[in-house]
C-alpha cells in the first residue's frame, strides 16, 4: 500500500530542513515565508534491519524496503482557510495526503525569524488546527446545503447523512478536530467521501536546534504545556533536531553514530520519525524473500492473509488459496527456509489467519 504524510506547519519552523533530512532531496530553506510554494514530494525507506538479515539468509539479488512518500507543503498562515497566503493550495495538498505530520518549533533563536514575532509552540498548534477545522467545517456545511433536496424528499441516508453531518458541525465549531468525535465504522464510511482534513491522523514533531534554547531541555512552561496538551488529547509526538539531521544525511552509519555520541543524542530523529508514523496509522511489514529479492510489504495491523496478499497482487485476494508463513525470528534461528519446516516453524495458513509483523510469506492462488 501506498503512504503518503503531508509536513505541516507555520513559515520557518523547519518543515523543509526536516524534508531534506528525510529524503536527501533539495527543496528550498530560505529563511522566509513561502519559499516551499509547490509541494516537494520525497520517497523515503522504512528503516529495518530485518531485512539484511533476510537477504543473506536468502542470498538475495535485491533488497526493497517499504516506503513512505512525505510532501513538504508551503507553510500555513493565519486565515488559510480564508485563502490567506498560500491558503486553498496549502489545504488542497493536505489533501491527498494519509496523515500529517505538524511541525512545532521548541527552540529560541534570534537569528530565525518567527512568524508570529516570538517561539510559542501550543499557539502554532492552535492556530493550524484552527486552520483546518474552519476548513472542515466550511466542507460540511456545503455538504448538508447539498443534501436538503434529498432530506425533503424523505431520503433514509440523507436523513442519516445529515444527523450526522450536524453532529460534525458542532464538535467542529466548538475547536475539536474531526478524528477526535466518537463515531462508528459506518458513520466514519459516510464521511470518507468529504475528504475531512482533520479526520487523518495528526503526529506532532517538536523541533528543537543544536546549541540553541530548547524548550525541552529546560523544562521551559511552555514545553510543559505542550505536555499536557498532548496528554488530554491523546496525540503522539516525537523529537526531532531537524537541522543536525540535515547535516547527517549523506554520512556513513559509523559516522552518524559518532557524530550523535558527541553530541548526545543516542537515535536517530528521523528513523524515529518514520516509525512513529507507522505506528499512528496502525500499519507493520511482512517479507517476502528469495534469491531474486527480499522485500517489506505494509499492511495495517490485523490483516488476513488475502487481505496482506493484495498488497503484492489483487489475485493474491481474490484467488487465495493459502500462504506458508513463518516468523522471521524462527527463520533466522532455523537459518533457511528448510529447516525450518523440519523444525516445524514454516506453517500453512489459510484464508482467516491474522498476518503478524515480520512474518516470512510466501502465497499459493490459484
Amino acid at each position: 500500500m501506498s503512504l503518503s504524510v503531508g509536513i505541516v506547519g507555520l513559515p520557518n519552523v523547519g518543515k523543509s530542513t526536516l524534508f531534506n533530512a528525510l529524503t536527501k532531496n533539495s527543496v528550498p530553506m530560505e529563511n522566509y515565508p513561502f519559499c516551499t510554494i509547490d509541494p516537494s514530494v520525497g520517497v523515503v525507506a522504512v528503516p529495518d534491519s530485518r531485512l539484511a538479515t533476510l537477504s543473506e539468509i536468502s542470498g538475495s539479488e535485491e533488497i526493497l524496503p517499504a516506503i513512505i512518500e512525505f510532501v513538504d507543503i508551503a507553510g500555513l498562515v493565519k486565515g488559510a482557510s480564508a485563502g490567506e497566503g498560500l491558503g486553498n493550495k496549502f489545504l488542497a495538498n493536505i489533501r491527498e495526503t494519509d496523515m500529517i505530520a505538524e511541525v512545532v518549533r521548541i527552540f529560541e533563536d534570534s537569528d530565525i525569524h518567527h512568524v508570529s514575532g516570538s517561539v510559542d509552540p501550543m499557539g502554532d498548534i492552535e492556530t493550524i488546527n484552527l486552520e483546518l477545522i474552519m476548513a472542515d467545517a466550511e466542507t460540511v456545511s456545503k455538504r448538508l446545503s447539498n443534501l436538503e433536496r434529498d432530506v425533503k424528499r424523505g431520503d433514509k441516508a440523507a436523513v442519516a447523512e445529515k444527523a450526522l453531518l450536524e453532529k460534525m458541525a458542532s464538535h467542529l465549531q466548538a475547536g475539536h478536530l474531526a478524528n477526535s468525535l466518537g463515531i462508528t465504522d459506518e458513520e466514519k464510511k459516510i464521511l470518507k467521501g468529504l475528504h475531512l482534513l482533520t479526520m487523518k491522523q495528526f503526529l506532532y514533531v517538536c523541533n528543537k536546534k543544536q546549541d540553541a534554547f530548547n524548550l525541552d531541555e529546560h523544562n521551559d512552561d511552555r514545553w510543559q504545556e505542550l505536555l499536557a496538551f498532548f496528554e488530554k488529547t491523546d496525540s503522539e509526538y516525537v523529537i526531532v533536531d531537524a537541522g543536525m539531521e540535515h547535516e547527517l544525511r549523506d554520512l556513513g552509519d559509523e559516522e552518524k553514530t559518532e557524530f550523535r555520541r558527541e553530541y548526545g543524542a543516542q537515535d536517530s530523529g528521523v528513523e524515529t520519525l518514520i516509525r512513529a508514523c507507522y505506528h499512528r496509522l496502525g500499519l507493520m511489514s511482512y517479507f517476502t524473500t528469495g534469491e531474486k529479492e527480499t522485500r517489506a510489504w505494509t499492511v495495517p495491523i490485523g490483516s488476513t492473509g488475502p487481505e496482506a496478499g493484495a498488497a503484492i497482487h489483487s489475485d493474491f485476494q481474490t484467488k487465495y488459496i493459502r500462504a506458508q508463513v513463518v516468523a522471521f525470528e524462527d527463520l533466522v534461528k532455523a537459518g533457511s527456509k528448510a529447516k525450518a519446516r523440519d523444525e516445524g516453524k514454516l506453517r500453512t495458513e489459510g484464508k482467516e489467519y491474522i498476518v503478524k509483523d515480520g512474518d516470512v510469506i510466501e502465497f499459493m492462488h490459484s
